[in-house]
């Protein structure tokens, strides 16, 4: 049997970032699906270190700080020094990140609207159900195979 799973999954979070990108512009807000994704995180619990963010986001440590380098340049994030552990970096959120937070959310809604468009609440869950047990099953294997 033939299975197109990953193959739709793939096409997507393609069309979903294409499309949340636009709205973002729509909204003003000019910041990447990575930058989103970040301060998504920093957004429920600001100061985080990298390796914080990286296991929040599911993207690499490497890539967080690619994104971050970025960020800081776009007056998005600062970084600081950990005054309790002088090897670790804070990356917290500027004033300009926070007031970016209510319009970002109301971006993310309409997204998660058309998302769901046609979905009962029940088809949703149960949606969400099987892209969480394939989730699981995706990590479990990631962290047996290392």
């Amino acid at each position: 049997m033939e299975t197109k799973g990953g193959f739709y999954i793939t096409q997507i979070k393609q069309l979903q970032d294409r499309i949340f990108e636009k709205l973002l512009l729509e909204h003003n807000i000019e910041i990447s699906g990575g930058q989103g994704r970040i301060l998504f995180i920093l957004w429920k619990t600001d100061n985080l270190t990298i390796s914080d963010i990286s296991k929040e986001t599911s993207l690499a440590k490497n890539t967080v700080s690619i994104v971050i380098n970025g960020m800081v340049a776009s007056g998005l994030v600062t970084r600081n020094i950990n005054p309790n552990n002088r090897r670790q970096t804070i990356i917290s959120l500027t004033e300009y990140a926070k007031s970016m937070q209510t319009e970002y959310e109301i971006v993310s809604e309409k997204m998660n609207t058309l998302f769901y468009q046609g979905f009962s609440e029940n088809e949703q869950k149960q949606f969400e159900q099987y892209l969480a047990r394939i989730l699981h099953t995706l990590t479990e294997n990631l962290h047996n195979s290392k």
